[in-house]
């Protein structure tokens, strides 16, 4: 019987017949996840630009006055995180009959987000302004919801690359221990991991080198994305058959 994850005794945790090389991408991007949420809570202010989850909450604190949190940060990085999610629909509503064509358009789009981002916290002078701060919250809350709009249109399972509470809540209820089938583990495992890699990763260079070399690591990983999503804009491989 097939599980969840496409296969028939449990998912790989990289490239499979299913989905073809879109998981190794989106493992990519999750790692993504970690490191510009690492940056954005720790030097611009305790705001996410990914996690909206944590936004809310955070919006929550600021209204019942709780000491370092800003209500006009949170709405902002939620807003554009809304705007970059629509901008996602609708490339995929354009794009998304050919998921190779969809995912390689959608990492060019959020590279050229990142690569901003990087841009201006370069220019920037330090510590980093008000206006700034608030210009890098917008350009990653875009490519943070254009991102999470993508990873949703190409349905890879366990795979949302921005949110783990369904994965986590997945890995327990499904599990043989809670009555459930007990699927593969390994690939749920790997996105926890991955992003908590890339939270730590970008934590640590955000305390020692700043927030310009967050952005740096994260720009260069999407730039090895879209280069190898370059070649699977003319796959006619049957994983690349969307909806």
């Amino acid at each position: 019987m097939p599980d969840l994850n496409g296969g028939t005794g449990g998912a790989a945790i990289g490239k499979d017949d299913r989905h073809g090389p879109l998981p190794v991408l989106l493992f990519v991007l999750t790692a993504v996840t970690g490191l510009v949420d690492a940056v954005s809570y720790l030097q611009l202010g305790h705001v996410f630009v990914a996690n909206m989850t944590g936004n809310v909450v955070f919006l929550g604190f600021a209204a019942a006055g709780a000491a370092g949190f800003s209500a006009a940060a949170s709405l902002v990085a939620t807003g554009a995180f809304l705007a970059g999610a629509l901008v996602g629909g609708r490339l995929g509503s354009q794009l998304g009959r050919h998921r190779g064509r969809f995912i390689a358009y959608a990492t060019y789009v959020q590279l050229s987000l990142v690569g901003s981002a990087l841009a201006v916290s370069i220019a920037a002078l330090s510590p980093i302004a008000d206006a700034t701060s608030f210009t890098l919250i917008i350009l990653l809350g875009l490519a943070m919801g254009l991102q999470n709009a993508a990873a949703r249109r190409l349905g890879v399972p366990d795979l949302t690359t921005t949110v783990l509470t369904l994965t986590l809540t997945g890995l327990a209820a499904d599990s043989r221990l809670a009555g459930g089938s007990g699927p593969d583990p390994r690939r749920r495992l790997a996105a926890t991991g991955t992003m908590c890699l890339g939270a730590a990763a970008g934590a640590f260079l955000a305390l020692h080198f700043g927030t310009s070399s967050v952005l740096a690591v994260a720009a260069g990983l999407l730039a090895l994305n879209a280069a190898k999503a370059t070649r699977l804009l003319d796959s006619s491989d049957p994983w690349t058959a969307g909806t």
